[in-house]
C-alpha cells in the first residue's frame, strides 16, 4: 500500500468542507424562528419553537462532527490505489450513508428531548 495524494480530494472530503462550514455557519448563526428556507428543516424539527431550537444546535455539532469522520474516511482511503470510478463509488455510499445515519441521529435526539410533543 502506497499513500496516494490524489485520492485525498474525493467526495467525502469535499463533503467534509462542506459540512464543516455549513455547520459552523448553523452554529454562530442559527435560525431564530421557523422558517422554511434555512436551517435544519424537517416535521419534528418544526412542530415548535423549543424543538426548532434544539435541532438547530445539535444538527450543527452533529454536522461538524460528521465533517471529521468524513475527513478521516477519506484520509484512510487515500491510502488504496482504487480507479476513478471506484473511489466515486465508495464516496458516493459513504455519504448517502453517512448523511442518512446523521438524520436518523437528529431525529433520535429530538423525539428523546421533546417525548411528549
Amino acid at each position: 500500500m502506497m499513500f496516494n495524494l490524489d485520492t485525498i480530494l474525493f467526495l467525502p472530503a469535499l463533503t467534509s468542507i462542506i459540512f464543516i462550514i455549513a455547520g459552523f455557519i448553523m452554529y454562530v448563526f442559527p435560525p431564530k424562528k421557523i422558517n422554511y428556507l434555512y436551517g435544519y428543516r424537517t416535521k419534528a424539527s418544526m412542530k415548535s419553537q423549543e424543538r426548532w431550537t434544539f435541532a438547530q444546535k445539535y444538527a450543527s455539532v452533529q454536522m461538524m462532527i460528521f465533517s471529521v469522520y468524513f475527513m478521516v474516511f477519506s484520509f484512510l482511503f487515500s491510502f488504496f490505489n482504487f480507479s476513478e470510478k471506484s473511489n466515486l463509488i465508495v464516496g458516493l455510499v459513504v455519504i448517502i450513508f453517512g448523511v442518512g445515519y446523521l438524520f436518523y441521529k437528529i431525529e433520535k435526539a429530538i423525539k428523546i428531548n421533546f417525548p411528549n410533543q
